[in-house]
């Protein structure tokens, strides 16, 4: 008797139909002898239509009152789903994130698990039911409702694999795993068997959107397996797992790709300590998340331009603080850019074969694309370069490694 931790995105459940077909899944896994805890999200479209709701009534919703809202998209889910399990002869039970007891610290619609208590789902699963518990959602030690973000029921999942010591994790969703680049672009795109906690965790933040990052991070650190399936068809798969000897012949895993990126860059800035400081510290006190960093030095060393990226979303904010501080700065000029996209390789096998950047700098040149910025890691180099060639630098990249075909390697082509 395995057992089983499963998870159902919006999309899965999105209609009554799909919550049946999902019944359908866990009643055959259930009958095969397994325990079975599910974790469901809310239906497709149910959390934007909470949030809009608030947004019309108040233009700054309070963020605890937010909480409160959104969570009760993942309780019509889990009720709705513990009666289809029902009606097929399965006993299930449903639970919310404050009758399993889920601790979360205080910030609210972005909260982090601190401790899960296992007792209640463990007394369900133990009396032969299924657990069909709510993701997404947690509560403070006060008993406040919290929500995890975006993509919160894949850490729900993970994080309740890894205190129940569950044998896998699944997460079922709209596509049947990890594909080597984005389908719908390149269409020699292939998907992996098994793909390594490192690998995964940088294509989850360089913009793959298959499985959320702080899932695969809690996935690496407890050691559990997880597993992305499609829940409309019983072929594939692919298995997040730790690395081995194997995922190291692959020299690149995978492409991926980032839309969402602007660069902003401050001209002949004075070249002395300080500087960076002074803008980084200012985003960071608006919660600005900054990407790449390059720096250009004039010369006789007295000016520099300063460049670096962040979110689209947060680009327009972080020009007027960077204009703000580009007087005392003493900058030239400081100059947006939203028509960029980040294209990024990534393999584990990058660790041990020279030459990577290389084959990928001559792949892109090749076809005429300039690198504005480049960034690398031990698994991974990125590069920023024209929105408009991202399609074209995806296809090239793809060739260029052979990832077409499984053991890929830096022979000529």
């Amino acid at each position: 008797m395995g057992l089983i931790v499963q998870k159902y995105g919006g999309t899965s459940v999105g209609s009554l139909e799909r919550i049946q077909r999902v019944a359908g899944k866990i009643a055959q896994r259930y009958r095969e002898g397994n325990r079975i805890a599910v974790v469901v999200s809310a239906m497709s479209g149910e959390t934007d239509r909470l949030i809009n709701l608030a947004k019309n009534l108040s233009p700054k919703p309070d963020s605890r009152e937010m909480d409160v809202l959104v969570s009760t998209g993942e309780q019509v889910s889990v009720s709705l789903l513990a009666m289809a399990l029902k009606d097929l002869g399965v006993p299930a039970r449903s639970l919310l994130g404050h009758q399993i007891c889920i601790y979360t610290d205080k910030s609210h619609t972005k909260a982090r698990i601190h401790q899960i208590e296992t007792g209640k789902i463990q007394q369900v699963l133990e009396s032969g039911e299924v657990a069909v518990v709510a993701g997404f959602q947690g509560i403070t030690e006060e008993k406040d409702i919290t929500t995890l973000g975006r993509g919160g029921s894949d850490t729900s999942a993970v994080a309740l694999a890894a205190v129940l010591k569950a044998d896998v994790c699944e997460i079922y969703t709209d596509v049947d795993g990890v594909y080597t680049c984005d389908p719908n672009i390149c269409s020699k795109a292939r998907r992996l068997d098994r793909i390594s906690y490192d690998e995964m965790l940088e294509m989850a933040s360089l913009g793959a959107k298959v499985l959320q990052t702080r899932s695969v991070e809690f996935g690496k650190k407890y050691n559990v397996p997880i597993l992305v399936k499609s829940t409309f068809t019983d072929e594939g798969g692919t298995l997040t797992t730790a690395e081995d000897e194997d995922m190291e012949k692959e020299v690149v895993s995978g492409i991926t790709y980032d839309r969402n990126e602007a660069r902003i860059t401050l001209l002949g800035v004075q070249d002395r300590p300080g500087i960076a400081a002074t803008v980084f510290s200012a985003l960071a006190d608006e919660n600005i998340n900054v990407d790449m960093i390059i720096q250009n030095s004039s010369a006789d060393g007295k000016f520099a331009d300063l460049s670096f990226t962040v979110t689209k979303t947060d680009s327009e904010r972080a020009l007027e603080i960077v204009r703000g501080k580009a007087s005392i700065l003493g900058a030239r000029d400081v100059v947006g850019d939203t028509a960029i996209a980040k294209l990024s390789i990534v393999g584990v096998g990058m660790r041990s074969h020279a030459g990577v950047a290389a084959r990928m700098f001559e792949s892109l040149s090749q076809v005429g694309i300039n690198i504005i910025m480049i960034s690398t890691s031990e698994i991974k180099v990125s590069c920023v370069i024209d929105e408009k060639f991202l399609e074209l630098g995806v296809r090239v990249l793809h060739d260029a490694f052979k990832l077409d075909e499984p053991g890929n390697s830096l022979e000529k082509n």
